[in-house]
């Protein structure tokens, strides 16, 4: 080994002992000729110092020293002066006496400063360009380290719960899932594909056909998809499958290996309930207008469709006559709100699809102020603040238009106002399920169903019979995870019958060749099929709700841009003509 000790480890019990360390000049400092720099490797910083009393040739080198150098350093070590202890380090209370110096490599000024006190802003692009310099930040590292330690964490719990570690083809076939294949091209089969998985759907219910009931992967997936703040064309999840369980048991499961990795990993989280809620699909939509609701706030948006019917304001009543709703939903004591705070908060929800934004500011009792109290008139404008149970301070905002338009602009009103009332403690961690989801999303497209999660889910025992007489009512056995406004895993109970597999997908449309794209999956369920389900939790999800980052990219070691691109390697790229030519394809200009 090029060292004895890594930067973050010498204590006062080490005084006198020769050393050796290794690692990357932090930090630089001539104080009246003696050399003091400050060594950094993965585990912290360490002062050394150059004396040209004690050795000049070593001093000599060491004023030749730049940032980012990497050294090696032998050398004693002292106690600090009391004075001189550095609290604020592990290593604070010594220092080296260096005797041998030897430079490893040189390094260029770097693109952006490391020290973290400086605390300069940093062009995302930069810091991906160079992002192997980005990593050598503490706070990147230790998010890095986290996510090993969670991992490493999952692996354990899994492992002693009977769990098989089992991985699954990054080559495979592309089928109709939903989101866009990734596609890569076979030299040895001329005009045929593979494809990147989109997850391992398909083999982890393979493998519980053959039998191996506790499944899980920490597997790579890809989606061909606009790139967003939660969202990366290759991300990773936690796969688990069981067979023969029910859906309460893969819910229990998930809640205790969380809840225990969290209390380990991030003790000063706290988890907002436990058990953890299991909520409704349809009343989480009504309240809160979103299915992966932040539950860290309680402002809740209520339905007065009933109140508004005929009412004099037009914008309320043709929404209602149209078959719309009217929703509201109570900010308290956001009568503070200046005019053009409120004017922001409409621009924000007409960005979010909403034509405008009504509300009602209570002043008191007795006196409301807003340009529709007058079309309302006083006593129904009465009735609204009694069954919004406004109180004096508050403002009343109003959404009025198509369900679905109405739920997407009020969700984002209320996550807007609970974080401009101060409502949100970053440090809690509200954990949910959803269930009892639509089997289909609403409406037909082309005469046919479009499945709310993806083909393969189950539906609910008591909606089996649906499926021949109203299949849009039908419930399913599926399950979404969220925590903090997204969610960060969803899973179900599969189906297992081929016929009832068949009838789903003739209802989502397939024909004969689309049924032929699964024929291995098929073949597959005549061959005695167990009950099974599981779930699969976003690992990058979840370390950034649960380190308050603001992007899945903060997350990786080496992210893409929204563009989908890797800085740090120059990729995507263009290729050779003769790879072209191997591969039988001919670039043409779209």
């Amino acid at each position: 080994m090029l060292r004895t000790h890594t930067c973050g480890e010498l204590k006062k019990k080490n005084v006198n002992e020769e050393i050796t360390l290794a690692g990357w000049v932090h930090r630089w400092r001539d104080h009246g000729g003696v050399i003091f720099i400050d060594l950094r490797d993965r585990y912290g910083l360490t002062q050394i110092k150059f004396d040209p009393e004690l050795n000049k040739k070593t001093h000599c080198l060491a004023e030749k020293l730049r940032s980012e150098w990497v050294i090696k350093a032998t050398g004693k070590v002292v106690a600090r002066p009391g004075n001189m202890i550095n609290s604020k380090l592990k290593t604070g209370e010594i220092e080296i006496e260096v005797n041998e110096l030897e430079v490893l490599s040189q390094s260029k000024t770097p693109p952006f400063e490391l020290e973290e006190e400086k605390k300069i802003e940093v062009r995302e692009e930069l810091r991906m360009k160079y992002r192997y310099i980005d990593i050598r930040k503490s706070e990147i590292k230790e998010i890095l380290m986290k996510r090993h330690e969670f991992i490493s964490f999952v692996r354990d719990y899994l492992n002693k719960k009977d769990f098989i570690e089992v991985e699954t083809p990054a080559l495979t076939k592309s089928t109709p899932e939903g989101a866009r294949d990734f596609l890569v091209p076979n030299r040895l089969h001329p005009g045929e594909f593979y494809a990147l998985p989109q997850s391992p759907q398909q083999y982890k219910q393979l493998l519980m056909i053959g039998g191996l009931d506790r499944y899980y992967q920490i597997a790579k997936c890809f989606r061909d998809e606009d790139t967003r703040g939660d969202r990366q064309a290759e991300f990773t999840q936690l796969d688990i499958e069981m067979s023969f369980v029910k859906q309460n048991d893969i819910l229990e499961l998930t809640e205790d290996m969380f809840t225990k990795a969290i209390k380990q990993i991030f003790p000063e989280k706290k988890i907002m309930k436990s058990p953890w809620p299991r909520l409704d699909y349809d009343e989480v939509m009504l309240k809160y207008g979103i299915d992966k609701p932040d539950l860290r706030f309680d402002l809740e948006i209520k339905d007065i469709t009933k109140l508004m019917k005929g009412c004099d304001f037009k914008v309320f009543a043709d929404a209602v006559d149209k078959g719309g709703v009217v929703r509201a939903i109570r900010a308290p004591k956001a009568a503070k709100f200046t005019r053009k705070e409120i004017d922001n908060l409409i621009s924000f929800a007409q960005d979010h699809g909403a034509k405008g934004l009504a509300y009602i500011v209570v002043k008191n009792e007795n006196e409301l102020q807003s340009p529709i109290v007058k079309f309302l008139g006083d006593k129904l404008a009465g009735e609204i603040v009694k069954e919004m149970q406004a109180k004096s301070g508050d403002i009343i905002f109003f959404g009025a238009d198509k369900e679905l338009v109405v739920c997407e602009y009020l969700s984002a009103v209320r996550q807007e106002l609970g974080r401009k009332l101060g409502l949100i403690d970053e440090n809690l961690i509200a954990l949910a399920f959803i269930i009892n989801f639509p089997l289909f999303e609403p409406g037909l497209q082309d005469g046919h169903y479009a499945p709310g999660h993806h083909m393969f889910t189950q539906p609910q025992e008591a909606d089996i019979k649906k499926l021949k007489t109203e299949p849009g009512k039908a419930r399913s056995y599926q399950h979404d995870l969220v925590a903090n406004g997204y969610e960060i895993g969803g899973g179900s109970i599969r189906i297992h019958d081929a016929k009832l597999q068949q009838q789903i997908f003739d209802l989502i449309g397939f024909d004969e060749k689309k049924k032929q794209e699964f024929s291995h999956f098929l073949r597959a369920f005549q061959y005695g099929v167990p009950p099974h389900g599981g779930i699969a939790p976003g690992l990058d999800r979840v370390l950034m709700v649960l380190m308050n980052l603001n992007s899945i990219r903060d997350t990786m070691a080496f992210p893409k841009t929204g563009d989908g691109r890797d800085l740090a390697m120059e990729a995507p790229s263009e290729v050779e003509e003769d790879q072209l030519k191997e591969l039988g394809i001919k670039l043409r200009k779209v």
